[in-house]
């Protein structure tokens, strides 16, 4: 990966994911149980959440089988796949539970609020009610967000750039 980066688990870290996937969750830092889970393949797996939000609990989250930590670590195939599972996931909350709609998120470090040390994306079931996200939103002036972009253009087109192969 082009940007370097440290992780954050503890070098005793038992990673409750790995657990889940390798079918044993006996752990006893591990809230996750083998009911919780959705669906698993050679390269997802997806399963209901430990802790719900609001009052109406109970959302999905899909991680790779393989432990990555973060989406730092994550390679393009990966990503798609799990891109590709979260529309999935929606249309199968919309089946089943019927939501007036559906969110994402997913944390990176622990300032990012990532709590668990292999990279999850969480899908929400979303009701107008729900308040999952409670901040509040306030507009950005154009020349804020101009200002933004231009700092982070140039980041992004090094990221790129040594992404692509050498000629």
């Amino acid at each position: 990966m082009p940007v370097a980066w440290e992780s954050h688990a503890p070098p005793d870290y038992a990673c409750p994911f790995c657990g889940l996937v390798a079918g044993d969750v006996s752990h006893p830092a591990n809230r996750c149980e083998l009911g919780d889970l959705v669906h698993q393949d050679e390269h997802v797996v997806v399963f209901i959440a430990c802790d719900g939000f609001g009052p109406y609990p109970g959302h999905a989250m899909i991680c790779p089988t393989e432990h990555l930590e973060a989406l730092y670590d994550m390679d393009d195939a990966i990503l798609a796949r799990i891109s590709s599972m979260s529309r999935d996931v929606a249309l199968a909350m919309k089946l089943a539970w019927d939501p007036e709609g559906t969110s994402t998120r997913q944390h990176n470090e622990p300032a990012g609020n990532q709590h668990v040390w292999h990279y999850h994306l969480h899908v929400f079931p979303r009701w107008r009610d729900d308040m999952l996200y409670r901040q509040v939103r306030a507009p950005l002036s154009p020349e804020f967000r101009a200002q933004k972009a231009v700092e982070l253009r140039p980041a992004l087109e090094k990221v790129l750039a040594e992404k692509r192969p050498s000629a």
